[in-house]
């Protein structure tokens, strides 16, 4: 895992800066590259090949071909062989070299051939052309900006920033999406004129000039597949054997993070079928036994006879939180990204390499959204003025409870997502602004500068996809290309590569998210029960306790910590900050925190993204 950064024009002490700013992606080595129409930057995390033979930038034979690249290709062994027998020859075996020699052979066509996680650079010299590309999940980050004629590309936000001739300006809109998915949507960032390169997408700048596309997307093609729910089953049960063993691949040592919940279990188990002696898994839990799964992580770990190394928080520091803004660029809210950031500090100190379970929510139908969204076809034939202006003010009065979850919680957040625009099918449940917040707490200057319409992507995402009337697989397309790459991935990536840790994440190898999306919806969620053709791939390979339990994931007990430890931090915080006092009402923001400390509502996911706001603010704009 690596950092890679360039640009279109030879400045050596530019591109040093950038690659310095990144070092934390790669400790191990450093490399540049300048000619007088490129420069390229390389930061190494030594996984395969850690001789100086794996040093990037890497070149062709004749070096007509410059490549820098970060992630892994899982495939690279057979590609490998393939070229060598084409008459390829090559001075590694890091598995980055087959990008170089496929793109000698197949041109751009090389992108499909490649199974992995990638974000890549590729520069042609003779063409003069720069080739630009995000893997087709999303799995590894690009950012780039393009403005008068000069392009500027990096893992990171904070090395384009390092440009003296990038302006720091805020992103309105993206500020306005934020506060209700709690992550800004590609291609958008939070800061004006740099862009995320959107998953399965590729840039090319030749002739002074960039053309973006899509090389990739994930399609449904309702009823061509002719399987059987056995013979699924069965079929699944191998792609997932292939894609845990194809990403144990590694010349350092190997983890997984357990979680205790259904994804990391399996990847532990199948972890267990290919690998001898004893490997570590690494979890993560809370003294409040409500947001925490600690002892079914034992079970796992117990059962697989695995080094369980285990880490329990019991509050929050403000400087983790300010840490983990700095490694994210923007700001992004999930509520696990301090305990994964702390996680992955803790398992750098054995591996260099970690497995983890993300991905399987989204693409098996795992979250609970996926449940509210089936109970809302009934909640729906209520008539609406009832639903609303009846059960809606009701649900919203009652009061916070301390439990993670729990009926009455539950029920007031099914409630208010049911009651919101339909167009946000079930991901309406993942969206955490309404209107009564838009109205009482964005002031009308910021209300001027955006389009205040939440779900207007989510329209054109709805429009592209080809799930037919299934709307299982509707919701699957909405949380795989829309909600995970920017959210979820993003999340993993910056806190593992806080720490140079790579994390590896094989329930999205794309030929098994493939497989999976030609599988009818209802395989998927069957009634109320989510993930069940997973569930029945596992049995037999997990105790039953793990294959059947719910969802409960592993975020912080934030709401407990906005009342407590972090109480005078946030109202110092967001009485002091400046993009907060001149985008938001202060009277109101000093009224949600006087609701949420007093336990009438509930308001973490709003007091949390402007925590988050006002420190990114802090970081990189003061």
């Amino acid at each position: 895992m690596c950092g890679i950064s360039g640009f279109n024009w030879n400045d050596e002490a530019l591109i040093r800066a950038m690659t310095d700013t990144l070092e934390h992606r790669g400790p191990d080595q450093q490399g540049h590259f300048c000619s007088d129409k490129m420069s390229l930057g390389f930061r190494r995390l030594s996984i395969i090949d850690l001789s100086e033979n794996g040093r990037q930038p890497m070149f062709n034979e004749d070096e007509t071909v410059a490549l820098v690249f970060n992630g892994e290709i899982y495939n690279f062994q057979e590609l490998r062989k393939e070229l060598k027998d084409k008459g390829h020859v090559f001075r590694s075996k890091a598995d980055s070299e087959v990008i170089l020699h496929g793109y000698e052979e197949w041109g751009v066509d090389v992108i499909h051939r490649l199974r992995g996680m990638f974000a890549f650079g590729l520069y042609d010299i003779p063409r003069k052309r720069l080739l630009l590309v995000r893997d087709r999940i999303g799995i590894k980050p690009l950012y780039y900006t393009y403005k008068d004629g000069r392009l500027l590309f990096a893992s990171e936000i904070k090395a384009i920033l390092e440009d003296p001739q990038v302006e720091r300006r805020i992103n309105y809109q993206a500020m306005y999406d934020y506060l209700g998915f709690e992550f800004v949507p590609a291609p958008q960032t939070m800061f004006a004129d740099i862009h995320k390169l959107p998953a399965g997408h590729m840039l090319v700048f030749e002739n002074g000039a960039i053309h973006e596309e899509q090389y990739w997307d994930l399609h449904f093609h309702p009823g061509e597949n002719k399987l059987s729910f056995d013979e699924a089953v069965e079929k699944m049960r191998e792609h997932l054997d292939y894609a845990v063993s194809s990403h144990l691949v590694s010349d350092v040592p190997l983890g997984v993070f357990l979680s205790g919940g259904l994804d990391s279990s399996c990847l532990v188990a199948l972890m267990r079928k290919h690998l001898t002696g004893s490997f570590k898994t690494f979890t993560i839990g809370y003294e409040d036994k409500t947001f925490s799964e600690l002892d079914y992580a034992q079970v796992v770990a117990d059962h697989c006879q695995t080094d369980h190394q285990v880490l329990v928080l019991d509050t929050l520091k403000p400087e983790y939180v300010e840490k983990t803004l700095w490694h994210l660029d923007e700001p992004m809210t999930d509520l696990s990204t301090v305990p994964l950031y702390l996680l992955c500090k803790q398992a750098r100190e054995h591996v260099t390499v970690c497995l983890s379970g993300e991905g399987a929510d989204e693409s098996f139908a795992g979250y609970d959204r996926f449940k509210a969204s089936r109970m809302s076809r009934w909640f729906n034939l209520m008539p609406g003025p009832l639903r609303k202006q009846v059960v809606g003010r009701l649900t919203a009065m009652l009061p916070d409870q301390p439990q993670k979850k729990g009926a009455i919680n539950m029920l007031k957040r099914f409630v208010e997502g049911a009651n919101l625009d339909p167009a946000g099918q079930h991901l309406r449940w993942q969206y955490f602004f309404n209107a009564v917040l838009e109205a009482n707490l964005l002031q009308s200057g910021f209300r001027s500068k955006v389009e205040l319409d939440p779900f207007r992507q989510l329209r054109d995402y709805n429009a592209r996809c080809d799930a037919g009337k299934d709307r299982v697989n509707q919701e699957i397309y909405l949380d795989m290309r829309f909600m995970m790459t920017d959210s979820v991935l993003m999340k993993v990536d910056r806190m593992s590569m806080a720490s140079s840790l790579e994390v590896r994440v094989p329930l999205l190898d794309h030929v098994l998210v493939e497989f999976m999306a030609s599988l009818p919806g209802d395989w998927k969620l069957k009634g109320m029960t989510t993930k069940y053709i997973f569930r029945a791939a596992l049995e037999g390979l997990l105790p039953d306790k793990i294959v059947n339990r719910g969802k409960q994931g592993y975020s912080l007990p934030v709401k407990h910590l906005l009342r407590g430890d972090l109480k005078q931090y946030m109202i110092e915080l967001l009485n002091d900050s400046t993009v907060i006092r001149e985008n938001m009402d202060q009277s109101y923001v000093k009224r949600l925190i006087d609701e949420h400390c007093s336990m009438q509502q509930n308001h973490n996911h709003v007091l949390w993204a402007l925590i988050n706001i006002a420190i990114w603010h802090n970081r990189f704009f003061n």
